[in-house]
């Protein structure tokens, strides 16, 4: 590989993943490259819904929007979009993004140096191509990331996430709470039951209910349920079983609202997700169920984070449906969960 002069660097583009929570992962990468190029105009390219994953972000100047849904919809929106990029003269492009079209775009543009990983057929579009070894892909995805860096000679640095939160959104979150019913004293207990990449990922709802109710006895205790577009019936279920101490915010917060709000919790509860990677960039004290996924690759970094889960012979399967008997949450019980929330709550086990 060419060796890579970052003084040369002025201006750089990062085509970010596509998923919320493989761009929470990403955040360490964001930090290491303005350390490799302490002087020069980072810019992020993004798809609308991880862009406010890194809003207040210190070590980027700026976020470009990647609109696949407007103006760059489409073969000819791909077209228009490398023409945006062509206008902001980038000398580096950063692909975290591992598909072909990433290198397409960043090489239609005109990008003069360009570094990512050699998948995807695309490593003749690459000036820096990282071949990606079969070890790579049994990293934990934060160092996935970067060792594209490290491909290129360059410091990784620390693998710590990181989210930013202004004052004004953390009094907002605070005050969404407190007009929702929770008192200034309240123990309040963010529940996560749904996950965007299917149903083999989500414990059972009737169990978060149970949970719920069984927390209750938890003085001033407050439950916000979190979920998304598509997830307020799961939500509204949950809700009207566990009775008035319970928000159903399913479908009815941005990402950034739903972040801040996640900020204000003293536990999170929640399945394999992209709030689960939030929970842990903020050091929440969070338990993450897991059952069809990689643990060893996608687990929530963070000393405040614990998982549950129960080996089974065909875990992880990592398909988005269970085929059979959901046999890995299903050995998840409520006790499980219930033994080991308390503990969190209890402040024995917060490290």
């Amino acid at each position: 590989m060419k060796t890579l002069n970052p003084s040369s660097i002025h201006r750089l583009i990062i085509r970010t993943p596509n998923w919320v929570g493989d761009a929470v992962m990403s955040t360490p990468f964001l930090r290491a490259a303005r350390k490799n190029f302490p002087h020069a105009h980072i810019t992020l390219l993004a798809k609308p819904w991880v862009a406010p994953v890194y809003a207040n972000n210190p070590h980027i100047n700026r976020i470009l929007t990647y609109d696949v849904a407007g103006r760059h919809r489409g073969l000819v929106g791909k077209f228009r979009l490398a023409k945006d990029l062509r206008k902001h003269d980038f000398d580096l492009a950063l692909l975290l993004q591992n598909a072909f079209e990433a290198a397409f775009l960043v090489w239609m543009a005109g990008i003069s140096i360009r570094l990512g990983y050699d998948t995807d057929a695309r490593k003749i579009l690459l000036t820096h191509p990282v071949h990606r070894y079969p070890f790579l892909k049994r990293l934990h995805q934060i160092e996935y990331y970067l060792e594209i860096l490290k491909g290129a000679r360059l410091a990784a640095g620390p693998a710590e996430m990181e989210i930013f939160i202004s004052d004004a959104e953390k009094r907002q979150a605070i005050r969404r709470i407190r007009a929702s019913g929770c008192s200034g004293r309240a123990c309040v207990i963010g529940i996560n039951p749904g996950a965007a990449y299917g149903t083999a990922k989500r414990w059972f709802a009737d169990r978060f209910a149970e949970l719920c109710n069984r927390l209750k006895s938890i003085p001033d205790s407050c439950f916000l349920i979190f979920g998304g577009p598509g997830e307020e019936e799961l939500g509204k279920n949950i809700a009207e079983s566990v009775g008035d101490t319970c928000i159903n915010l399913c479908g009815k917060t941005t990402l950034r609202e739903a972040i801040s709000l996640i900020d204000q919790c003293h536990l999170f509860i929640t399945n394999d997700s992209g709030l689960m990677h939030v929970a842990a960039a903020l050091h929440i004290p969070q338990i993450a169920i897991f059952g069809s996924t990689d643990h060893t690759t996608t687990s929530p970094r963070s000393h405040l984070s614990h998982i549950i889960r129960m080996p089974v012979d065909c875990s992880p399967c990592m398909k988005p449906d269970c085929p059979i008997d959901h046999r890995c949450m299903d050995a998840i019980t409520v006790d499980h969960v219930l033994d080991l929330a308390m503990e969190l709550l209890s402040g024995r086990r917060l490290s």
